[in-house]
């Protein structure tokens, strides 16, 4: 038995364990946590052992969406290992009710399994695959054919998504000028037309073709010689910039060719409706929870320095259209003076501002500011640009009338269809770190690739990102 299907035999038993503890967490809560809320009917047996039956309808689930056969990332998984938590609860009530034994089993329990499993599954399961990918059990050698910027491109993404598996050891290049180098520490080797000898030599389980460039007949070539010869064979198209998220393949057996299909989510109305409810729902919920700090935050600003505690600007909007948006005042009331003095007498500053439109060290910020920057708590009041619907939780950063005349030009139409966002993707890559001209890219690439998922991915990043504090002013 190969490494492999020892490691994957490993994930599913420990998988039923995890879904072991998970339904032990369920049975605890509704013993000991919900009756102090609710009374409940009590039923004669209300323990794992009459519970057997939920074990086998998960775990067809988890091979039914290919968790023990597909190579996923981060994000996938958890979004895959989310929707598997529905499915099996929707597939558990169903049993229960064909076999008419509903009124025999505690449904409470099986709703709080489902409702617990989101954030214990994704945390256990991903842990689990980490350990197993350390003892070799998961992970495979991968072997990247091409070693220019495409091949360092995909080199350190894989490193930065370890969930994925896929350990590179060597690169192949026939530039004399790479032979010998390294990038990242692996090695460059000679001869692209020797991969196979490569495969075999070394157990590479997967191959890379990272040659944007490469003549056509030598790619198919190159493709169809080593086709079988390893597990699997990833090629980096000639296409970046076009669209990914959502962009389907369609295939044309008779004349053995294949296409992409790139598809507008925002162009369905569906799409911008669910959107919509989605701001809606998870901004009533932040203003619930948050309406308490954010009464502290706005008193210790009027204690700080004075003047009022929420600061409004006039922002661009979707198609245009210029609204005010809020934010907890983080300057002093003289702010203009002090920035334009700062200008005139620094010439560092003056290109920090021309490049970034901030400033890292900036005199017109109040010691409170500094820490509401810091932490981004002073973007909060913005929750009531949402629900006015001038803005969005995620989209484009809302800016001002001079930057899309300054910097946006062609993309102004593109990132400005839809409404500006709290967060986006600028701030989970880099934040103020990031150039003028990348946080532009980013805003369009986000455009182009909306979908619901992402808006949930980029949610989860801001707090990890603001709770560490990455590359805030």
């Amino acid at each position: 038995m190969t490494k492999k299907r020892i490691g994957s035999l490993l994930l599913l038993l420990l998988d039923i364990a995890t879904i072991f503890i998970i339904l032990q967490c369920a049975l605890y809560i509704r013993k000991n946590v919900l009756p102090y809320f609710h009374t409940f009917p009590e039923f004669p047996q209300i323990d794992f052992t009459f519970f057997w039956w939920v074990f086998p309808i998960w775990t067809f689930f988890f091979f039914y969406e290919g968790l023990y056969s597909k190579r996923l990332s981060f994000w996938d998984e958890v979004k895959i290992l989310w929707k598997t938590s529905v499915l099996s609860t929707l597939g558990v009530f169903a049993i229960l009710y064909l076999g008419k034994f509903g009124e025999q089993v505690s449904r409470t329990v099986l709703v709080v399994m489902g409702i617990i499993s989101f954030p214990l599954l994704p945390l256990i399961r991903i842990q689990i695959k980490k350990l197993l990918m350390a003892a070799g059990l998961l992970s495979s050698k991968a072997l990247v054919i091409g070693a220019g910027k495409t091949g360092e491109m995909i080199f350190n993404a894989l490193r930065k998504d370890p969930n994925l598996g896929l350990n590179v050891v060597g690169f192949l290049d026939d530039d004399p000028q790479k032979i010998g180098k390294k990038i990242g520490g692996v090695r460059i080797h000679a001869g692209v037309d020797k991969a196979h000898k490569y495969i075999g030599r070394c157990g590479i389980g997967d191959v890379i073709i990272a040659m944007p460039g490469c003549e056509k007949g030598r790619l198919f070539s190159l493709i169809n010689d080593l086709q079988h010869r390893t597990r699997n064979i990833l090629l980096i198209p000639d296409l970046f910039g076009i669209t990914v998220l959502g962009t389907n393949l369609q295939h044309f057996f008779q004349e053995q060719a294949i296409g992409l299909e790139v598809k507008n989510n925002l162009a369905k109305p569906l799409n911008i409706f669910v959107k919509k409810v989605f701001d809606l729902t998870v901004s009533l919920l932040l203003l619930i929870i948050l309406a308490v700090p954010m009464l502290i935050i706005s008193i210790l600003i009027k204690i700080g320095s004075k003047g009022p505690a929420i600061f409004s600007q006039e922002r661009i909007g979707r198609k245009d259209r210029p609204f005010r948006c809020y934010k907890f005042r983080t300057m002093f009331t003289d702010a203009d003076n002090r920035l334009d003095m700062l200008l005139k007498n620094c010439s560092e500053a003056q290109k920090e501002w021309k490049d970034h439109w901030k400033l890292k060290n900036d005199p017109r910020v109040t010691k409170i500011g500094e820490f509401l920057r810091k932490t981004s708590l002073d973007e909060l009041p913005q929750i009531f640009n949402v629900l006015k619907g001038d803005m969005s939780l995620v989209g484009p950063r809302p800016v001002t009338r001079m930057e899309i005349d300054e910097y946006y030009r062609e993309q102004a139409n593109l990132c400005f269809g839809v409404p500006p966002g709290i967060t986006g993707l600028w701030q989970v890559s880099g934040r103020s770190n990031t150039s003028y001209d990348y946080r532009i890219a980013l805003d369009a690439w986000y455009v182009r690739n909306w979908n619901l998922w992402l808006d949930i991915v980029i949610l989860l990043k801001t707090v990890s990102v603001v709770l560490k504090r990455e590359g805030a002013v």
